[in-house]
């Protein structure tokens, strides 16, 4: 959405870090859609270990449209694909190595579920990422770093050379502690081809991984940092140096795993709109990981259930009441809204072209009464009140020398079904068996 009128909370500004034009782009879209597939779905593995029989990879019916429309009506602005996952099976036909959908029966061996992929993007308009795992399990070269630095920029090359652009370069790091790669060649790559791609949380990082599995971010969302979390299964912390702007993306699955096994469920609406409000609602990204089945489709189950989450993100979120905005005083801005407006949601945005300014913040009504409190703002911040309001209008304090509150508006959500108060369980941190 956007602000009738900005107003500055506070006149003078230090210099802090602003994140490039890409970099916000991608925060505001907000919300992406991952999609594991590979190997592992057919073998009921979340990792294997490089040795699964590339025949093993036989999807009966794989709908790659149905994947992207689905994201699509979940509200989703990108997706991103495993490309390779650490078992080093290629879902494209990749000339580096014969563990690739050209050594599978699907299609005779002439299928390309990257190509399927960024076609359905076109079609329907929608961004593309691709996961490339720096760790392979399949490749012999992988005891020799020099020569295999040359095997995964020859991979990488092709993705970004074959498949137009890319929105996201996602590079998990597990399976990585311990290990360096080649991530100045890697940068001289992505610049190359792909420089308005983002690069997710290792070598030339524009963006970073929260720090969990879970989707879930915690207040105050802080851009700028000087380390990152390596992976969910060591405590290795990547050093970036010097303070860099870097906004995060929380990824989780749909599922308990983040590849289709049979006998799982999708997590409850709650639980999925607990999410939303603890990683979007704080000013992060969210990846929500819609696994495709062994038929090459989307269960109907997580699809009824991600147009579940739809609707209630539509009831909730979907007829916003935007506020016009007054200087309000030294570290405050008025938001004034037709009289006697019902809400139950107040969502604030920051100002970023210049960077995160925003330490703390209070959201009030004229006579004083606190109705929420919080500390970062950032791309966007989402308030849900125990009880309806009804008022014409808001103050929000800020604490941020500088600070500029971009838009501020208020959602009736009524009766839509609301978030889990307690996320019901955590991701493990247990490393799968292969």
């Amino acid at each position: 959405m956007h602000s009738t009128r900005r107003a500055d909370a506070l006149s003078t500004a230090p210099a802090v870090l602003a994140p490039t034009p890409a970099q916000l782009a991608w925060q505001k879209d907000g919300l992406g859609v991952f999609f594991h597939v590979g190997v592992n779905t057919f073998a009921g593995k979340e990792w294997s270990d490089g040795t699964l029989a590339p025949d093993t990879f036989d999807p009966s019916d794989l709908d790659a449209d149905q994947w992207v429309r689905t994201a699509q009506d979940l509200g989703a602005k990108y997706v991103v694909l495993t490309a390779k996952h650490h078992d080093g099976f290629c879902l494209w036909p990749t000339a580096t190595t014969a563990y690739s959908v050209a050594s599978s029966p699907w299609k005779d061996g002439g299928g390309d579920v990257v190509a399927e992929v960024v076609d359905a993007c076109r079609r329907h308009g929608m961004k593309l990422g691709l996961y490339l795992s720096p760790w392979d399990r399949n490749a012999p070269q992988y005891e020799d770093p020099e020569t295999y630095d040359e095997f995964y920029l020859a991979q990488l090359r092709e993705l970004c050379t074959n498949y137009g652009e890319l929105h996201e370069l996602w590079f998990d790091g597990a399976g990585s502690a311990g290990r360096e790669y080649a991530w100045d060649r890697i940068g001289e790559v992505i610049a190359e081809l792909q420089p308005t791609a983002m690069v997710f949380n290792m070598g030339p990082a524009t963006i970073r991984w929260v720090g969990n599995e879970d989707g879930l971010a915690a207040d105050p969302v802080e851009y700028v940092t000087t380390s990152t979390d390596l992976n969910n299964y060591d405590e290795d912390v990547i050093e970036t140096g010097e303070a860099v702007y870097l906004p995060p993306e929380c990824d989780v699955s749909l599922r308990k795993g983040w590849f289709w096994q049979p006998g799982e469920e999708p997590k409850s609406l709650s639980h999925l709109l607990a999410i939303h409000d603890r990683s979007i609602g704080l000013g992060a990204n969210l990846l929500l990981n819609i696994p495709p089945d062994r038929r090459g489709r989307l269960d109907e189950a997580d699809v009824e259930r991600v147009r579940e989450l739809a609707e209630a993100l539509q009831q909730r979120f979907g007829d916003p009441v935007e506020a016009v905005l007054e200087t309000g005083g030294a570290g405050a801005v008025r938001a004034q809204f037709p009289a006697g407006t019902t809400f139950d949601h107040v969502e604030i945005h920051e100002a970023l072209e210049e960077g995160q300014r925003v330490a703390a913040h209070r959201v009030l009504l004229e006579d004083g009464t606190v109705l929420a409190t919080g500390g970062s703002i950032g791309v966007r911040r989402i308030h849900r009140l125990e009880t309806p309001v009804q008022s014409g209008s808001l103050v929000v304090e800020v604490d941020g020398p500088g600070a500029v509150i971009e838009s501020v508006a208020v959602h009736d959500a009524g009766d839509a079904p609301t978030p889990d108060s307690d996320i019901a369980y955590s991701a493990t941190t247990q490393r799968p068996v292969s």
